[in-house]
């Protein structure tokens, strides 16, 4: 088994899957008596399953030290954007790289409302998980039975 396979599954449920979508308060009238809620996106359960899985498995690899996420990305010529890391060829990655990119599209939900979905919505963690499973595929071709 994968040392990704928990985030590797996946992969085939992101393509059908609803993901999120935007709540937008339409019905209120912004006023002290009525007011209005502030616009936010109600993710699935795969998503919410998902994320947590991503903290899991930080929780279960320190030796990754996943919350230097930044730190790594640095280390790998990567700067934190959300355009930058939607562009970057993943293909040299190691799977260090690859989980810090995904907590830090984890993590960029607490900052940005919306903008874990814009990396669902954009394949940008289809494009992860595949050089996840890539990674994965290539240590059990090395490993002996």
């Amino acid at each position: 088994m994968g040392v990704y396979k928990s985030l590797t599954d996946y992969l085939p449920n992101i393509e059908n899957d609803k993901l999120g979508k935007w709540i937008i308060d339409k019905d209120s009238k912004g006023t002290l008596e009525n007011p209005m809620q502030i616009p936010y996106v109600s993710y699935s359960d795969m998503v919410r399953h998902f994320t947590d899985d991503v903290y899991a498995f930080m929780d279960e690899h320190p030796e990754y030290e996943l919350n230097r996420y930044n730190d790594i990305l640095e280390e790998n010529n990567i700067v934190w954007g959300m355009e930058s890391t939607q562009e970057k060829d993943v293909s040299a990655l190691d799977g260090k790289c690859i989980m810090a990119l995904l907590v830090g599209a984890v993590r960029s939900e607490r900052f940005s409302d919306g903008a874990l979905l814009t990396f669902f919505d954009s394949g940008t963690i289809t494009k992860w998980l595949k050089r996840l499973k890539e990674i994965d595929g290539m240590t059990m071709e090395k490993s002996p039975d």
